[in-house]
């Protein structure tokens, strides 16, 4: 069960949830009868044992919580550490002293199911993170040297086991299809509801369920290094690690207490001679001020919203290591964008083609279409993507890869060469324009000639992610410095920088001095976050205030960064960063609002204008509602 929000939180390590169970609740309902049936009891004996039932019955958990937590708590501390609960039993058992049976039980009762509400409440915004743990696997149909099929749990596989997966299974470990196919469902791994196709070669990930094909995999990982086990870990951290302003809440929170303790005493002492009162009516405005000061609203103004928005991340497969994380996103100055496999697509495409005045465009399409087929440099899938056309005539030839040149080939008297610029090779003037115009573009440029003169000027480029653009502009639209960072040239960052409309291109840039780079932006604007692939911009992932990865679930992504997305979709770095500005808009509603509460409360209590059901009522009333207000996080935001 969830804890309870009042209560204390202390960094050394003793979380107290209470479980209250079956005992509690069915305690819970007689007292509610208990006193219902006072209320319409002709005698006053027999309503004052009732109410006295009911404080009992409904209440004796508050009360020993009050009681045992704050001895532990003060032990551990070596101070007093007193908490809410125990606000609340000191008012009832003074209202209970001056004859006021049936506030005293009103206020325990009320208190009571504020409690159960409050743990129910918090519960639910703890449940997205919690429920992964639901969805480890927990067995494996093992493949072993003979062939034999058998179940082992899945905390026993090992890196190099087979494993058979049948439909409606789940992927035990994180592996690698070695025969079959399948549609696999991957929103455990990156939020993303629609089975993908998979198929031999193709990696597969711990705690994903599989769809109506079967398949034998070879497991890559032990299950204890698999993706998912790592997430499990991320969102333990993500629940213990609490922002700047939750933490300062848990602080006070007992000072708090202790300082309602000790005004409230001189408050009753005091009154009669500043205020007129005679004894009695002191001793009971100290009660109600004992209750209208108690600060279980503001305990409640961050945590819930926070696990709230981490919930809410989880479940779109955005995943944060705490809501500190959360807390400096929504303060970023500046936000630093890795250019390739980020704000691009990672994989170039031919973008130019400019042949010859006599060039035979469809022979060369078929000669460089063939000579590609048999590269494996990395352009060589764009090149096939652009210049292979069915009705292009089927070409063999030899080819070769020299250092310094490029692909060569032979074929009767013809010497087809296709690569980089050199100074052997004869170019046209209207060729040679349209090299000047590729590269003051930025763009990679390949040349193709037959017999040392060149036939076709070929331009590829990498290209913006579609949802970049977008992003970028929101970004700038609520004042922040954008920088994209990229190894490639000059030319080629600042092309790519254009069409997106970034703030800042900084080009020629090694993945070692990435972090230097963030580190001036730190100090030219503030806090500044990076977003990259985790992998090469570890560095400058650590360096931010922010790191934000972007990846389907690479090890490195989850190990270096703060923030990590589990799959390569720019529109969640947008949807997080609004998720943090709303939490941190909530939070400080919630500390406002609370605080006004008890202001207003202490105020009617000195005017005379309170009583203690009145005031229990608006106490817990203010709390459910700072509660509900957090609880809004858990919904998905609009587009």
């Amino acid at each position: 069960m969830a804890e309870h929000t009042c209560q204390q939180d202390h960094s050394h390590g003793n979380n107290h949830r209470h479980a209250h169970g079956h005992l509690s609740d069915i305690g819970f309902i007689i007292g509610v009868l208990c006193f219902i049936t006072a209320i319409f009891v002709p005698y006053e004996n027999m309503k004052t044992i009732m109410y006295l039932a009911t404080i009992i019955l409904a209440g004796y958990h508050v009360i020993g919580e009050g009681i045992t937590d704050t001895f532990t708590q003060t032990k551990i501390n070596h101070r007093f550490t007193p908490n809410v609960h125990l606000l609340m039993t000191a008012a009832m058992i003074g209202s209970v002293l001056i004859g006021h049976y049936n506030e005293g039980a009103l206020l325990i009762l009320i208190f009571a199911g504020a409690h159960f509400l409050e743990e129910y409440a918090e519960g639910q915004s703890r449940r997205e993170i919690t429920n992964l743990l639901k969805i480890n696997p927990t067995e494996a149909r093992l493949i072993d040297a003979t062939g034999t099929i058998k179940k082992i749990a899945a905390d026993q596989v090992k890196k190099g086991d087979h494993l058979q997966v049948l439909p409606g299974d789940q992927v035990a470990a994180d592996g690698v299809i070695i025969s079959g196919s399948s549609d696999i469902n991957e929103s455990s791994i990156n939020g993303e509801s629609i089975p993908r196709e998979k198929s031999v070669g193709e990696e597969v990930f711990g705690s994903t369920l599989n769809g109506s094909g079967n398949f034998t995999m070879e497991v890559t990982k032990d299950s204890a290094d698999s993706v998912f086990a790592k997430i499990i870990m991320l969102a333990t951290e993500a629940q213990a690690n609490q922002s700047p302003t939750e933490t300062t809440i848990k602080k006070i929170e007992p000072i708090y207490v202790k300082t309602v303790f000790l005004l409230v005493p001189l408050f009753i002492v005091s009154a009669p001679f500043l205020l007129g009162w005679d004894w009695s009516t002191s001793f009971y405005r100290g009660m109600v001020m004992m209750i209208a000061a108690s600060p279980c609203a503001l305990a409640a103004s961050a945590v819930p919203v926070s696990l709230s928005a981490l919930s809410n991340l989880a479940k779109r497969g955005i995943l944060f290591k705490g809501s500190t994380f959360l807390t400096h996103f929504a303060k970023i100055k500046a936000i630093a964008f890795d250019k390739t496999g980020t704000l691009t697509e990672g994989k170039p495409i031919v973008t130019d083609v400019v042949y010859g005045d006599q060039a035979d465009q469809a022979a060369i399409d078929a000669v460089i279409t063939a000579m590609e087929k048999q590269a494996n440099h990395p352009l060589a899938e764009a090149m096939i993507a652009h210049f292979d056309r069915k009705e292009l005539s089927q070409q063999t030839l030899k080819v070769t890869n020299q250092a310094g040149i490029g692909l060569v080939a032979k074929k009767a008297e013809q010497h087809y060469r296709l690569g980089k610029l050199s100074e052997d090779l004869l170019i046209a003037v209207p060729l040679k324009t349209a090299i000047k115009q590729m590269e003051a573009e930025g763009k990679t440029i390949v040349l193709f000639s037959i017999n040392n003169s060149v036939e076709a000027v070929i331009g590829l480029m990498d290209q913006p992610n579609p949802q970049a653009a977008a992003i970028i502009e929101r970004m700038k639209q609520q004042g922040i410095q954008t920088v994209m960072i990229t190894g490639d040239r000059q030319a080629a960052g600042e092309n790519i920088g254009a069409l997106l409309q970034v703030d800042q291109t900084i080009a020629n840039v090694m993945p070692a001095n990435k972090a230097q780079i963030v580190q001036s932006l730190q100090k030219d604007y503030g806090l500044t976050a990076m977003v990259g692939d985790g992998i090469n911009d570890a560095p400058a992932l650590v360096q931010a205030d922010i790191g934000f990865a972007m990846g389907e679930g690479s090890d490195a992504a989850i190990d270096v960064a703060d923030a990590v997305i589990m799959k390569n979709d720019l529109t969640r770095v947008d949807y997080a960063y609004r998720i943090a500005k709303k939490t941190d808009k909530v939070i400080w509603q919630n500390i406002c609002f609370s605080m006004l509460i008890v202001a207003i409360l202490v105020v009617l209590n000195l005017i005379g204008k309170m009583n203690i059901g009145l005031g229990v009522i608006a106490h817990e009333g203010s709390t459910l509602l700072v509660l509900m207000n957090g609880l809004r996080l858990l919904r998905k935001l609009p587009e």
